[in-house]
């Protein structure tokens, strides 16, 4: 039987489920016990380290294919930054208030083989990202910044997973660039790129200013 065809008909009778790879080991197989570092927050916005942290361990608890222990007693470690926390209206009511966000979060991850203390993987630009309703608009699907956050901590959570233990791409990518605050207090991405490729902005829509201030 062909290796594709009996790929997709696998696949096709998994229905929603989580894939999980099933081929030989990705990391070395004298690394047995994996830490994940607290996460370092360089954005404005605080906490946000504590909530990547725990869902990343959470994330590699359910795996259940390799133990969670301190640091100290660790064979391999994750390590990660969040750089990036960028929150842009994309949306308005007749009111020009806004209804819809585009909410996305840089982290750089990496992973530390303690053995032979040597790095093993390292993905500088991981991104995480939503775009949803504010919950006071009504509309379906709705949800709070709060909310949209733990989306896409879980999202993270995931791709760090899969990278470090199937060794495919972990999640999406966005150039690297600098980012400025503008005078609503939100945080915009002013990243480039080569001269033969887009700008890896994360949304489909193109960003339209607000014609009024917000009040953060």
């Amino acid at each position: 039987m062909n290796r594709a065809y009996a790929l997709g008909v696998v696949l096709a009778f998994s229905g929603c489920s989580e894939y999980r790879y099933h081929g030989p080991p990705v990391l070395p197989p004298y690394i047995h016990k994996i830490a994940i570092r607290p996460f370092v927050n360089h954005t404005q916005q605080y906490g946000l380290e504590d909530k990547l942290t725990l869902a990343t361990q959470s994330e590699f608890n359910r795996d259940g294919r390799y133990q969670i222990t301190t640091e100290e007693q660790a064979d391999g470690v994750v390590i990660g930054d969040i750089t990036r926390y960028v929150l842009d209206p994309i949306s308005y009511d007749v009111n020009h208030v806004p209804t819809e966000y585009n909410l996305w979060v840089l982290v750089s991850v990496s992973f530390l083989d303690k053995i032979k203390n040597q790095t093993l993987w390292s993905e500088p630009h991981m991104r995480g990202e939503l775009r949803y309703y504010v919950a006071s608009s009504g509309l379906a699907g709705a949800m709070t910044e709060e909310e949209a956050r733990r989306t896409i901590w879980d999202e993270l959570a995931r791709d760090i997973r899969t990278r470090t233990l199937e060794g495919l791409g972990g999640g999406k990518e966005a150039g690297s660039g600098m980012a400025t605050e503008s005078s609503t207090g939100t945080y915009h991405d002013q990243t480039t790129a080569p001269d033969n490729a887009p700008l890896p902005m994360p949304s489909e829509k193109p960003y339209a200013p607000s014609p009024m201030k917000l009040p953060y």
